[in-house]
């Protein structure tokens, strides 16, 4: 089992992190599947808005909603999220060399999200890195039994850690 996380203090740091990791690997004809995430900045709010883009087909979707001015709950939309959880499911088919799943949140601590595409992906051989806040941190540990590798948040030092994973040209088993 091959199991990475990688988690920032920058307010999204990680997310920009595992864009660039992508985009990195991506130029280099690595198959991937996964997730990772952009946030942009709403002019008339402190908010921004959140969109991932799937991997596999580069398809984005929004997953945050508007929940109006004052607001303080979850933005989150959890329709929008699970949309992006059968899309990257059904991309585990094409075997890809690694997934990328933008971060374990409240939905994955609490079993949901994308927590059953990193149980499918590791059962199949295929490494998998992980976005994790401080607030999840702990739930995360909890749910790998202690198995994943915390990595320096750094492209050259995940890069390594693929490399010496799932060498390049080798099949996911």
């Amino acid at each position: 089992m091959h199991l990475a996380y990688v988690t920032t203090e920058a307010r999204g740091g990680t997310d920009r992190l595992l864009s660039a990791i992508a985009e990195r690997l991506e130029s280099k004809g690595v198959t991937l599947a996964g997730v990772v995430q952009t946030n942009t900045e709403c002019a008339d709010d402190a908010k921004c808005d959140m969109d991932l883009r799937v991997l596999a087909n580069g398809e984005k979707i929004r997953i945050s909603q508007s929940l109006g001015a004052g607001s303080r709950g979850c933005r989150l939309d959890p329709a929008a999220l699970e949309t992006s959880v059968a899309l990257v499911m059904e991309s585990l088919e094409k075997t890809p060399r690694l997934l990328i799943i933008n971060k374990f949140g409240k939905h994955e601590a609490d079993g949901r999200g994308f927590r059953p595409v990193i149980g499918d992906a590791l059962m199949r051989g295929i490494p998998v890195l992980v976005g994790v806040n401080g607030l999840n941190e702990q739930k995360f540990l909890d749910f790998t039994e202690g198995a994943a590798e915390k990595m320096e948040a750094d492209l050259d030092a995940i890069e390594a850690w693929l490399d010496r994973v799932a060498p390049e040209g080798s099949e996911a088993a």
